[in-house]
Formats: structure tokens, C-alpha cells, sequence
């Protein structure tokens, strides 16, 4: 949810955000009717925190549910050691447990809702662009950002990169060929729900304009764009946030200019990672503006001056931040803006910021609490020598 007024006014006063696609709800809401975690088998066991490299998880493609097979994989490799070799059915219980604490039953009707809306569409529409619908690296990607890939090494990453501050990543990225696919896709879906009279569904609560990619067929290019392409990235750059363990995604566009969205206010993104990418087309204006990271405890605190930062889009030229950095963009006063937009979420981080302690490492507030406590704490002790 955007602020209250002018983007420009708020950037030092901030009030709390609301649910919704456009911010980060991180708290866990068991389902209705649904039995709590705590009276099913192993139910105080904890997920670990890092990875079990060298558990092969078992094949989950013929599940279905809510959730992509892919999902369970990785989330099996952070079980406890003492149900990694229990029965397949025990396992999928205990991760849909920990997964269904984050659907009340109101989001599930949403949610099945949503599918029957996408499978009704993926019946009735015909492509524009079919290549569009299969990974085809060469040429959706430019190849340098290609070849930083093909190397995945944080050197290889950061010869392609600028990080103009702290956690935000800037890189020439798509081929103009492919952006214009993609814009003349979306055109052409937003033609055909106009005139089968559907009622599109927008990508979040702050956006009035713009589609989300998944719901007309692209969801299975985007997530081998975010795991074989975002994710080696996230995993460098991003560890503490969930950026080694990013399974699930929300990709759409978004439009600005006249007779569009003007601006959006200042926000934080429900995901771990998300990455930004100018579509085109020529416009002026719209620049992203950062003002630093915030968990949830401190998303209303005032921006430091070294935080602030204005990024300007540039067609093809992507910036990848995570996704409690409070962000929001100013108007675009001429032409029409239009970006790609990839939220990477990551189940296994969500599940485990249950059990973190004070001082996330990664908010900029809570790092500066800390550095103050600890300030005060030898200010203290000197006076108590000072004092003998």
C-alpha cells in the first residue's frame, strides 16, 4: 500500500503499510479448519537454516496442490536430519503444514479463484509470440550478462555490475528485440481480455494498470528465468535474505504515463529479491528512489542521508534489490513507461524468520541501534574506569 500523499513529502515520515501484493506480510496465518502444526507428528522439529548440500530430495512432479513440485525439493533439503529418510508422505505432510501457515482460508478462495480465472484464460488465448513462452537465453539476454552467468562467480557478476549503494545492483541485461516481444505481448493480451470483456486481474493493490505475466501462460519461462538467472545472483549477493533458497515467484508489468499510473508511493515489495527491468518505451521521468532496508519492526524509520539514492530507467538496463528495501517511483511526466517486474520469494527464509534474533543484519535501523548500544556500552565502561 502507498503512503498518504506525495511521494516527495513522505520520504522521512512514514506510516505503517497494509497487506496486499505491494508490501511484505511476513507474519504466518494458519487456515481455518485446519489443524495447527503443533498436533501433527515431529511438529517441534525446526527447519535448518542452511541447506543439506548433499541430501538428494526425493521426486515430487506428480504432487499437485497449490504449490510447484520444485518447492518441496528445496524445501526438503532443509528438513531436520531426523526426517530425512522417513516415508515421502510424512515429509510432504510436514512441509505443507509449514507452507498452509501462511494461507488463511480467505487467501485460499482468492487463490483457487485466481487459478480457475488463469485456466480459463490459457484455454481462450492464442500467443502473439510463442518463442516468448520457452527459455531461449540468447536471445532474451545480452551477451555480456550471459556470460557473467555462465562463469557464477560474485568477480564475474560485479565486472557486469554497478552498486551505486549498498545492495542495489544496476546491469545492461535484455536484448531490445526481446523487450519489444514482450511489450507487444502484453499489448496484444490486454486487446483480447477488452474485447472477450474479462476483467483483468492487476499485478498488486498499488498498481491500476499493468499484467501479471503468469496468468497468460509465461510462468514456466519466468521461473527458469528467475532460478537459472536471478537465482545464482541472489545466492551471492543476497544469502541473508533467502537469495541461496528463492523458490517461488510473481512477475508482471506495470505502466506509467498519461492515462496510466502516474507515480507509485513509497512501498516495500512482498518478496526476498526483486528485480526491475525498463521495457521501454520513450518516456521521461519515473525515477526509482531508495531510501534504505527495513524489517518489519522498523519500516516506518526515518532514512538516513548516506540511504538515499535515485536510480533512472533505462530501456533493457535492470536493478535487482531485496525486497524490504523501501523504494517507490516519481511521476513520469512525458511518453509511457513500462517495466518488468520479478518478485523471487523464498519459503524456506520466510519459515525461519520465526526464529531470528534481534539485529537482522540485513535493516539499516537495526544495525544502527546496534552500533549505538554497543557505543554506549563503551562510554559506560570508560566512565567506570575513570571513575576507580
Amino acid at each position: 500500500m502507498a503512503l498518504d500523499g506525495p511521494a516527495e513529502r513522505r520520504d522521512e515520515v512514514q506510516v505503517a503499510m497494509g497487506n496486499g501484493n505491494g508490501v511484505a506480510p511476513l507474519q504466518a496465518a494458519r487456515p481455518a479448519g485446519r489443524p495447527s502444526v503443533a498436533t501433527a507428528p515431529y511438529a517441534d522439529r525446526r527447519l535448518r537454516l542452511n541447506p543439506n548440500a548433499d541430501h538428494k530430495p526425493q521426486d515430487y512432479s506428480d504432487v499437485r496442490g497449490e504449490y510447484a513440485p520444485v518447492v518441496y525439493s528445496a524445501l526438503e533439503r532443509h528438513l531436520p536430519p531426523s526426517l530425512l529418510d522417513v516415508d515421502r508422505d510424512v515429509k510432504l505432510h510436514f512441509m505443507r503444514e509449514i507452507l498452509a501457515r501462511y494461507w488463511p482460508q480467505g487467501e485460499r478462495n482468492k487463490v483457487q479463484r485466481h487459478k480457475e480465472y488463469r485456466q480459463r484464460i490459457l484455454l481462450l488465448y492464442k500467443p502473439l509470440h510463442e518463442e516468448l513462452y520457452n527459455m531461449r537465453p540468447s536471445a532474451f539476454f545480452l551477451p555480456t550478462f550471459l556470460e557473467a552467468v555462465r562463469s557464477n562467480s560474485e568477480e564475474s557478476f560485479r565486472s557486469i555490475m554497478t552498486e551505486p549503494i549498498p545492495g542495489v545492483y544496476s546491469f545492461a541485461m535484455l536484448q531490445p528485440t526481446f523487450c519489444e516481444m514482450l511489450l507487444e505481448e502484453v499489448e496484444n493480451f490486454e486487446k483480447w481480455v477488452h474485447a472477450m470483456k474479462f476483467k483483468i486481474m492487476r499485478p498488486n493493490t498499488m498498481n491500476k494498470y499493468g499484467a501479471v505475466l503468469d496468468d497468460f501462460g509465461l510462468e514456466a519461462m519466468l521461473n527458469q528465468f528467475m532460478e537459472q538467472f536471478i537465482a545464482p545472483i541472489s545466492r551471492v549477493f543476497y544469502p541473508e535474505v533467502g537469495g541461496g533458497t528463492l523458490d517461488s515467484h510473481h512477475a508482471f508489468v506495470v505502466e506509467y504515463g498519461k492515462d496510466r499510473d502516474v507515480e507509485l508511493g513509497f512501498h516495500v515489495d512482498d518478496s526476498e529479491v526483486t528485480l526491475n527491468v525498463c521495457l521501454g518505451k520513450q518516456f521521461s521521468g519515473g525515477e526509482l528512489y531508495f531510501r534504505g532496508i527495513r524489517c518489519e519492526n522498523h519500516v516506518n524509520s526515518e532514512t538516513q542521508h548516506e540511504e538515499m539514492y535515485d536510480y533512472t530507467h533505462i530501456p533493457g538496463q535492470a536493478v535487482l534489490h531485496r525486497g524490504r528495501h523501501r523504494h517507490g517511483a516519481r511521476a513520469t511526466s512525458t511518453g509511457l513507461r513500462i517495466n518488468l517486474l520479478l518478485w523471487c520469494r523464498s519459503s524456506v527464509f520466510r519459515e525461519m524468520k520465526k526464529y531470528q534474533k534481534d539485529f537482522p543484519s540485513w535493516c539499516g535501523e537495526c544495525q544502527r541501534e546496534k552500533r549505538e548500544r554497543q557505543s554506549q556500552c563503551v562510554k559506560a565502561t570508560k566512565m567506570t574506569f575513570a571513575s576507580i
